[in-house]
C-alpha cells in the first residue's frame, strides 16, 4: 500500500516537473518567438547575395575597368553588363521560390507601403522627361526590390540575417585594408592648393568608403553583445571600422554612426515606458527642429557652420537650391523616376556651374520631389513610418535585435539628408535598408507555437490546462 503511494507520488512530481518546464518554455516560445540560430537558409541566401554584389563584387569590377569606359557607361546612363546579368537572374529565382512557397508569403504592412512606393515610381515613367530612361532604371528597381523582399519573406524564422550582414561588411573591411595601404588618398583642387581629402578602399570615392565602414560599425556593436568567437570578431571590426571611417574623413558617416545607436536605445527605452509608437517618438525630433529652426538661426547650415567652418555643407546648399527651382516646375508629380540627371538633354543642364554635373542631389528626399513630387515623398514618408513604427514589434520578442535594426535603419534614413540613396539601384545602403526592413517584417505576424505546446498530453492521454490557456493568453 505505502509503495503505491510512493509510486503515484513520485509520478505526480515527475508530470508536475514536466509542467512547469512546459509552460515556462511554451511562455518564452510565445512571448518572443524562435531565436535566430542558422546564418542563412535557402531564402535568405538571394537578399546577401544581392548585399554582396552590391557592396563587393559591384565596386571591384568598377575598380578594375578602365576610368574612360566608367565615365561614359555613367553619361550614358547605360547598365553594365555585369548588372543586366545579375539581377534578372536572382529576380527570376526569387520569383520561382515565392511561387512554389506562395503558401507561405506573408507582406507586412510596411512592405506594402513600400510596394505601393515603388508602384508609383513605375507610374511616373508616363510622365517623365526621358522615359526610355526611367522605364529601365525602374525595371531595375523592380529587380532588386524583388531579389531581396520576397525571399526574406519566405526566409526561416531562425536564420539570422543580420550575423550574415555582419560578416559581409566585414569581409568588405578588411578587403579594403589592403586597398587602402596601397593606394594613394583621394585629393582635390581647392583654389590653387591641392588638398588630400581621404582614402578611397576600393569604392570610387571617400564617401563610400565611410558608408560601407560605419553601418560595420553598427552591427559590429551587435556581435559584441553575443559569446564566444562573436564577441572577439565584432570586436576586431569595430577597431577596422573606426580606423577606416577616420582614413575616409567622412564626417557624416562618423558622426552618424556615434548617433545612432544612442537615439535607438533612448527610442526603445522610452518605448517600453510609455508604449508609445517609435516612429511617434522620433518623429518628434524634427518637429521640433523645424519649430525651433522657425523661432531661431537655428538650422543644418548653422549646425554645419559650428561643427566644420562651412556652412554650405560642402557645398550641397547650391545643389539644393536649383533643385528647389525645379521642384517648383512641378511639384504634384515631379519629372519622373530617375529621369532628371544623367539623360539626354537633361534639364539638370541649365543648373549653374559644377551643378549640373551632378548624378544626383546628394539629399534623398530632394530627389524624391525632384522625380516622383510630393506624392512620392508622401508615400516614402508612409513607408519610413510604417517601417519605424514595426520595429516596435521586433522589441517585444528580441530587444538586442530591434536596437540593431532601428539604429540600421535611423543611420540610412539621416544619412538620406546628405546622399541620395533612396530607390538607387546602385547604392549598396539601399539594399541594406530593404534586408532590414525584410527582417522588421518578419517580426511581425505572431510566433506559432511549438507543437509541444498544444499537443502535450498527460499520462492519461487528457490535454494539459497550461497549453490552453498559454494559447489563449498570448493572443493568437
Amino acid at each position: 500500500m505505502s509503495h503505491g503511494i510512493q509510486f503515484r507520488t513520485s509520478q505526480t512530481n515527475r508530470v508536475r516537473s514536466y509542467d512547469t518546464g512546459q509552460s515556462r518554455g511554451v511562455s518564452r516560445t510565445a512571448s518572443s518567438g524562435p531565436i535566430p540560430k542558422a546564418i542563412i537558409d535557402k531564402f535568405a541566401i538571394l537578399p546577401i547575395s544581392a548585399c554582396v554584389f552590391a557592396l563587393v563584387v559591384a565596386p571591384l569590377i568598377a575598380f578594375v575597368t578602365d576610368l574612360q569606359t566608367l565615365e561614359s557607361a555613367t553619361l550614358a546612363a547605360a547598365p553594365r553588363p555585369e548588372t543586366r546579368i545579375f539581377w534578372p537572374a536572382m529576380a527570376a529565382i526569387a520569383v520561382i521560390l515565392t511561387a512554389q512557397n506562395r503558401s507561405r508569403l506573408t507582406l507586412p504592412p510596411h512592405i506594402i507601403c513600400l510596394l505601393a512606393y515603388l508602384a508609383f515610381a513605375g507610374a511616373s515613367v508616363l510622365w517623365s522627361f526621358s522615359p526610355e530612361h526611367s522605364f529601365i532604371r525602374y525595371l531595375q528597381q523592380v529587380m532588386i526590390v524583388t531579389s531581396i523582399v520576397l525571399p526574406a519573406a519566405l526566409a526561416s524564422r531562425t536564420a539570422d540575417m543580420m550575423r550574415a550582414l555582419f560578416l559581409c561588411f566585414a569581409f568588405a573591411l578588411i578587403l579594403n585594408l589592403f586597398f587602402v595601404f596601397e593606394r594613394p588618398p583621394e585629393t582635390a583642387l581647392y583654389g590653387s592648393k591641392v588638398m588630400v581629402i581621404g582614402y578611397e578602399g576600393y569604392f570610387q570615392g571617400k564617401n563610400y568608403l565611410g558608408e560601407c565602414a560605419a553601418p560595420a560599425f553598427l552591427l559590429s556593436l551587435h556581435e559584441i553583445l553575443q559569446r564566444g568567437w562573436r564577441r572577439a570578431l565584432g570586436a576586431i571590426v569595430v577597431a577596422i571600422a573606426i580606423v577606416l571611417v577616420f582614413l575616409s574623413d567622412s564626417k557624416t558617416a562618423f558622426g552618424l554612426a556615434l548617433i545612432c545607436p544612442f537615439l535607438a536605445q533612448l527610442t526603445l527605452l522610452l518605448r517600453k515606458l510609455t508604449r508609445i509608437s517609435p516612429s511617434i517618438i522620433l518623429l518628434s525630433i524634427p518637429l521640433c527642429f523645424v519649430l525651433l529652426s522657425s523661432v531661431s538661426n537655428f538650422n543644418f547650415e548653422r549646425i554645419s557652420y559650428m561643427l566644420y567652418g562651412d556652412s554650405s555643407l560642402t557645398g550641397r546648399t547650391v545643389i539644393w537650391d536649383f533643385v528647389n527651382s525645379e521642384i517648383a516646375r512641378r511639384p504634384l508629380f515631379g519629372w519622373g523616376y530617375q529621369s532628371f540627371w544623367l539623360v539626354p538633354d537633361s534639364p539638370s543642364l541649365e543648373a549653374p556651374g559644377w551643378v549640373k554635373m551632378m548624378p544626383n542631389a546628394h539629399n534623398g528626399y530632394y530627389d524624391t520631389m525632384l522625380e516622383m513630387g510630393y506624392v512620392g515623398l508622401a508615400l516614402l514618408l508612409v513607408f519610413i513610418v510604417a517601417t519605424l513604427h514595426a520595429v516596435g514589434r521586433v522589441a517585444d520578442r528580441d530587444p538586442r535585435r530591434a536596437q540593431i535594426l532601428l539604429s540600421l535603419v535611423l543611420f540610412i534614413i539621416l544619412y538620406n539628408f546628405f546622399e541620395s540613396l533612396w530607390m538607387r539601384g546602385f547604392e549598396f545602403l539601399w539594399v541594406v535598408f530593404l534586408i532590414t526592413a525584410a527582417e522588421i517584417g518578419r517580426y511581425w505576424g505572431p510566433f506559432p507555437l511549438r507543437r509541444a505546446a498544444y499537443d502535450s498530453k498527460s499520462l492519461t492521454g487528457r490535454p494539459w490546462p497550461f497549453a490552453r490557456r498559454t494559447h489563449a493568453s498570448a493572443g493568437y
